[in-house]
This record gives structure tokens, C-alpha cells and sequence, in this order.
């Protein structure tokens, strides 16, 4: 029995893959679709969740090597780089993410911890996203929220932040980022709850997108559940 919350995780996929498709618990085929959210333009996007998948390709072409490669894998290996590396000659490979969900019942909040509100486009979003390495400040999408800003402070620096983007189907694309010094502290679960709490209230679904173990740990923590993986790949 699917439940509400992977239900509507699977309905924001298969929008995203910009043609008819839907999840299966074997790779009956690859949906040719060059305008797929699933990937970037130009590769091939395999999303699973609750072991069953969904997968595009930009053109007829690749569909048939992927097609070929997944034929006879076990679910587990559909988004194991490692294991289609030895089938699919691969130029690039993002990811995998986890991907987590969280419904209001799930929630679990942290018991204390103050926070601020920012409008998105405060100027000291800005001062912390440049006070990062370059890779957190890309990794976490914080550019992209469209929500407001939840942040905690150390004197007059920001030294964690989160919001959430808007994305189809009713979701909301979570976004937490916490200064490196700061870690460890509990703050990424301070400004997140605040992100999901915000998320939740509007009736969005709360989407945690992950590759990093704390990150994920954070997710865990306020109640996310793991419910799959997205994979994309670029062939040579």
C-alpha cells in the first residue's frame, strides 16, 4: 500500500519528467524526454522511490543503452554509479541524492532553539553565502528559496540559514546551510524545523535532497523519511 507522503513524492516525479510515465518496480522502458526535470539537459535521469523507478532519456539513442545497461539489476543497483559504470560507457555522473519526505505526523521539531526571520533577499543571505566554500553555497540552493529566510546568529554574522523553494505538485524543496566553525551544534535543526514547519503550513510536502551524511542525519533527526534516489548521467 503506497501512503499519502510517497504518493505524492511519486506524482512530483513523474511531473517532472515532462512525458507520460509511471513508477514500476522493473525497468519496462526508458521514456525519451528532452525536456525532463529528472537530469540535466542532454543526459538520462533515474529517480526511484519505495523500490520502484522511473527513468528518461533525451533521445532514442541513449534510452536503447540504458535500456540495455539497467536489464536484469536489481533495483538497489539502478542508481549505483559504481555498478552502471561497468555497463555504460559514463562522462559524467551527479549524484546519487537521497531523496526524504516528511508529512505533518512525522515532524519532530527540536524542543528549543531561537530563530530569526529574513526576506530571501536580504543582504546577509548574500554575506553568507559568499563566507562558504563555494561548493556549500551551490550544494545547499539557498540562492533559490522563495520562502522567507530562517536564520540564527553569532553576534551580527549569520551562522545558519534555511528556506525552501516552491516546486511543482505542491512541494517544498528544503534548503539548510550552517557556516563551517558552526557544525555539530544543533543549528541546522533550529533554522530546518523552522523551514519545515513554514512548509507545512502552507500544505506543502517537504522534500530533503541529499548527498552528505550530516546532511541526511539532520533530515532523519526532524522526522524525514529516505523514500528513494535520483541519479543522473551523461553518456560518452
Amino acid at each position: 500500500m503506497v501512503d499519502d507522503v510517497l504518493r505524492r513524492a511519486r506524482e512530483l516525479w513523474v511531473r517532472l519528467a515532462g512525458v507520460p510515465v509511471s513508477f514500476g518496480a522493473s525497468i519496462p522502458g526508458v521514456a525519451v524526454s528532452p525536456r525532463s526535470a529528472l537530469c540535466p539537459p542532454g543526459w538520462a535521469g533515474i529517480v526511484t522511490l519505495g523500490d520502484e523507478a522511473i527513468l528518461t532519456a533525451p533521445d532514442d539513442a541513449t534510452a536503447a543503452v540504458v535500456r540495455q545497461a539497467l536489464a536484469g539489476l536489481p533495483a538497489a543497483a539502478w542508481t549505483d554509479p559504481a555498478v552502471l559504470a561497468g555497463r555504460i560507457p559514463l562522462a559524467e555522473v551527479l549524484g546519487p541524492a537521497t531523496l526524504a519526505y516528511c508529512g505533518a505526523a512525522e515532524f519532530r521539531p527540536p524542543a528549543d532553539g531561537g530563530f530569526e526571520v529574513l526576506a530571501a533577499a536580504d543582504p546577509a543571505m548574500w554575506t553568507l553565502l559568499t563566507a562558504v566554500p563555494v561548493a556549500d553555497a551551490e550544494e545547499c540552493g539557498l540562492a533559490d528559496i522563495t520562502s522567507p529566510a530562517f536564520v540564527v546568529r553569532d553576534g551580527d554574522r549569520l551562522t545558519a540559514a534555511a528556506g525552501h523553494r516552491r516546486w511543482p505538485g505542491d512541494t517544498a524543496h528544503v534548503s539548510v546551510l550552517t557556516v563551517p566553525g558552526h557544525r555539530g551544534r544543533g543549528l541546522a535543526k533550529i533554522v530546518g524545523a523552522a523551514a519545515v514547519a513554514d512548509a507545512l503550513a502552507a500544505g506543502l510536502l517537504p522534500q530533503w535532497r541529499a548527498r552528505p551524511a550530516d546532511s541526511r542525519r539532520v533530515a532523519l533527526a526532524l522526522g524525514f523519511r529516505e523514500l528513494g534516489t535520483q541519479l543522473s548521467i551523461r553518456i560518452a
